[in-house]
């Protein structure tokens, strides 16, 4: 008994698993909207003061002490610069905030950087450094505290001196 031609059929192609490419893709996501928003955060605008500004009126009430500084590497490799230090308010107001203008002066002592921002202190020490602003603790008539600028980048003309430190504004109540 003679067959005509048999009709040979593929085999069917094997169903897909999607949920390893699901997982892929939701992590690639998630890691590029995380590195655009820590990206984000470095290139916020800088406040500067013009650097002929004046002083706070409460500023005298306000001195400022034991300058230090820091550096630390984040982890996406990039350098960040702490500049910690001590203020008393030995006037009569209670200090509700502050902003301070930083000048950090090249070798032919021009300034190289200008920055302002608003001081912090610091809150706790262990197991890191957190600061708060310092409406979150007025600080009392009599009283000090240690507080924290942070700086994402320096100017590459910076001379590495202690910068200036001036109070440019202040709240009391």
């Amino acid at each position: 008994m003679s067959t005509g031609p048999q009709l040979i059929r593929p085999a069917a192609p094997p169903e897909r698993n999607w949920i390893p490419l699901a997982v892929a893709a939701g992590t690639v996501v998630a890691v590029a909207i995380f590195l655009a928003v820590v990206f984000q955060h470095g290139k916020s605008e800088v406040q500067v003061t013009p650097i002929n500004a004046p002083l706070a009126p409460y500023a005298a009430n306000l001195p400022i002490s034991n300058l230090s500084m820091s550096e630390s590497a984040n982890f996406l490799g990039g350098k960040v610069t702490y500049l910690d230090g001590h203020i008393v308010n030995k006037g009569n107001r209670t200090v509700t905030g502050i902003e301070v203008q930083v000048l950090f002066r090249d070798f032919s002592g021009k300034v190289a950087q200008n920055e302002t921002q608003p001081l912090k202190f610091i809150r706790t020490r262990q197991p890191y450094v957190d600061v708060e602003p310092v409406s979150a603790d007025p600080l009392q008539p009599g009283q000090g505290h240690d507080f924290r600028l942070i700086f994402d980048t320096l100017a590459s003309t910076w001379n590495n001196v202690m910068p200036e430190v001036r109070i440019v504004q202040v709240e009391t109540k």
